[in-house]
């Protein structure tokens, strides 16, 4: 079966989705609004299936149109990307990179990559989707992202792990907290203390109690937060204490909190980049790719 389409055809598409409407997307298009129907008309008989509905106050993507839509976006970043390889445009590449990263490393880890990357190719923009580890998994899988930087691997042989770092779980908590004065510390020393948590659905949760179910050692937290970040704010009050990845905690020096490695015994997690199997990224995803990679292998 051959499907006719062409690439206006996706951009008028992705362009009303973005706008919210026809009129402002035929605006954006310099187009005429009957113009761009047709446009639409063309996807959707190429497709076989409807790709925009109205709600109440804007056009939205029907089922079809949202599967479609991430599909289309790195489609026409492809195809723009390729010819600006082959022109030998260089750095002034455009394009876009969408990727799935967990919480705690778009914090911190991930705006330094992207800062140096954007120091040789300033014109690509970035889509991040900042998921659980689960959440940015199916991401991946979906095709909704180009690739992921996540903290497991996956058991869908379709998609593959690639480690680019370990992370270890430190403490963090107020300078005048009692704890910050000591020396080492270890797990069985948090026992007793208000300890701040995530939740236990969270892949950092699981890979802590997976651990410290060997030891012997069972921390209670007094407070849950679905994403790590949050728990620095409760650690600023004084509510207590947290244990969290070292990525997700404040680079330099803070004005209140200090962070704390933990012993007995060493926790850390791997970060990595996850990908399907055998998928072509996008000239631009695949720099920012291989930039991440040739990057820790210089580190180590």
């Amino acid at each position: 079966m051959r499907i006719n389409f062409e690439l206006q055809d996706l951009r008028a598409f992705l362009t009303v989705l973005d706008l919210g409407g026809f009129h402002r997307a035929a605006e954006a298009l310099h187009m005429s609004q009957p113009a761009l129907s047709r446009r639409i008309q063309s996807l959707e008989a190429a497709v076989g299936a409807p790709l925009l509905e109205r709600t109440t106050r804007r056009v939205a993507a029907t089922t079809v149109g949202a599967t479609l839509a991430p599909l289309a976006r790195r489609l026409l970043d492809e195809f723009e990307g390729s010819l600006l390889e082959m022109t030998g445009v260089g750095e002034a590449q455009t394009g876009q990179v969408t990727l799935a990263c967990v919480p705690t490393a778009a914090f911190y880890f991930l705006p330094r990559a992207i800062e140096a990357f954007n120091a040789r190719f300033p014109r690509i923009r970035f889509r991040i989707l900042d998921l659980s580890a689960n959440e940015g998994l199916q991401s991946v899988s979906r095709g909704e992202a180009e690739f992921g930087i996540n903290l497991m691997g996956s058991s869908d042989p379709d998609l593959v792990f690639t480690p680019l770092l370990e992370d270890p779980y430190v403490l963090a908590c107020r300078n005048d907290h009692p704890i910050a004065r000591a020396g080492s510390i270890t797990w069985k020393d948090l026992q007793g203390e208000k300890l701040i948590g995530v939740s236990r659905a969270s892949g950092n949760r699981m890979i802590l109690e997976s651990a410290l179910g060997k030891t012997g050692v069972r921390l209670t937290f007094q407070y849950e937060v679905n994403h790590l970040t949050t728990s620095l704010g409760l650690v600023e009050r004084g509510l207590g204490i947290s244990v969290l990845p070292k990525l997700a905690t404040p680079p330099g020096k803070h004005p209140l909190i200090v962070t704390k490695a933990i012993g007995s015994p060493d926790i850390t997690r791997t970060i990595g980049l996850v990908e399907r199997r055998m998928a072509r990224l996008s000239p631009a995803a695949q720099r920012f790719r291989d930039m991440l990679v040739e990057g820790q292998s210089r580190a180590e």
